[in-house]
């Protein structure tokens, strides 16, 4: 994989996933570059629906709620 801000690597460990969020943060893409990782991941995913479930549900419940009072 090609280095795009040409950092050395001599001498250091590397961290190709710390580069990664470094590059993230220098381009003030943090936001987009960590919701593309959730996205990616399944079990992230199926969290990311129960809680817009959970929070429709509970939108709904207050809707009724207010309305019956």
């Amino acid at each position: 994989m090609s280095d795009p801000d040409n950092t050395p690597t001599g001498g250091k460990q590397d961290w190709e996933g710390l580069r990664e969020v470094d590059r993230a943060i220098a381009e003030n893409r943090l936001t987009s570059y960590t919701w593309k990782k959730i996205w990616a991941d399944p079990w992230e995913r199926r969290g990311i629906y129960l809680f817009a479930a959970l929070f429709l549900a509970f939108v709904i419940y207050v809707i009724i709620y207010d309305g019956l009072i």
